[in-house]
């Protein structure tokens, strides 16, 4: 399916994700990440009259997308970093599955005026949550220039990451940064012709992950996700890049962000998590239709049983 002018978002490898998912038809699962509702409304295509669908989005516009099919979906608009927090509020326990797409929407990418993208001029804002005080115009003109410089390299993984805090902490003595044209015009010289498009959406790739504490959000959800997962239960994610990739391999593998692999008396590998199988990519023909979900990887994961927490 083709990318339309004005679609919220595409939802990528849609088939491939409900099949990782194994909807049960009587199941509870949760969309953390709800956008413009591709996912939620398939996996509600494959629930019957008592599923129940838990779909999260801190963005006021993704309410809007809610499909009329109560009380088979429960729309939460908050981060999803309080996933176990809001399940507990709704009286769940445990569910069969956690889907993510850690893709932004291209619903964020059209509209100028949330900064997002460096293809249209618009307001320095880059925030999820519109009620949210900190937006990138604060990042970029209120942080010391080694702070900035931390934020290009550990969030956009940026070479030039001392540089380019550098001259954006001399354009903002003559004049405030505010809008996207003012903070190109300032960084492009530093990027170079051959690599601007890539780099610069790696610094606009790094500003959003700190404006919206994506990382931290995701370690505290990823955390959770055993919590919540009865043994059987599915995590699905979609992710686009190294540093959230990172993560969630660790977690399906070990059952922590960090990676660290807890072992029995006998040296078996304790995880309440078991990977399944290799990353999926996106097709060939999906990645023509779709362009941004070609970096797009489909990772999947079992709960396993507590008394069987051995992936060795």
């Amino acid at each position: 399916m083709k990318t339309e002018a004005g679609c919220y978002h595409v939802p990528v490898m849609l088939r491939q994700t409900l099949e990782a998912l194994n909807v049960k038809p009587d199941g509870i699962y949760v969309d953390v990440t709800f956008g413009g509702g591709g996912h939620s409304r398939a996996i509600l295509e494959c629930l019957g009259p008592q599923g129940r669908l838990f779909a999260f989005d801190q963005d006021a516009d993704a309410a809007a997308n809610v499909p009329q099919d109560e009380p088979r979906i429960t729309f939460v608009m908050s981060n999803f970093r309080y996933l176990k927090q809001w399940l507990r509020y709704y009286d769940v326990d445990r569910v069969d599955g956690v889907l993510a797409d850690l893709g932004v929407s291209s619903h964020h990418f059209d509209e100028a005026e949330r900064g997002f993208s460096f293809r249209e001029d618009g307001p320095l804002d880059m925030r999820m949550n519109r009620k949210a005080r900190l937006t990138a115009a604060d990042v970029v003109n209120q942080y010391e220039a080694e702070q900035l410089a931390n934020v290009f390299y550990y969030y956009g993984e940026l070479r030039q990451a001392r540089s380019l805090a550098a001259v954006v902490a001399k354009r903002r003595e003559q004049q405030p940064l505010t809008t996207v044209g003012e903070l190109m015009e300032t960084v492009s010289p530093v990027l170079g012709h051959q690599r601007e498009k890539k780099d610069l959406a790696k610094v606009f790739q790094a500003l959003r992950i700190e404006v919206n504490q994506e990382m931290t959000a995701l370690r505290d959800m990823l955390e959770s996700v055993p919590q919540v997962l009865c043994p059987g239960g599915r995590l699905v994610v979609l992710t686009y890049h190294s540093l959230e990739d990172r993560l969630v391999k660790n977690v399906m593998r070990a059952g922590n962000t960090e990676g660290h692999v807890k072992t029995d008396f006998y040296g078996n590998r304790l995880s309440p998590l078991k990977a399944l199988g290799k990353p999926l990519q996106p097709s060939a023909q999906e990645q023509g239709d779709n362009p941004r979900s070609r970096s797009a990887k489909l990772r999947v994961a079992e709960r396993v049983s507590d008394s069987g927490a051995k992936n060795g």
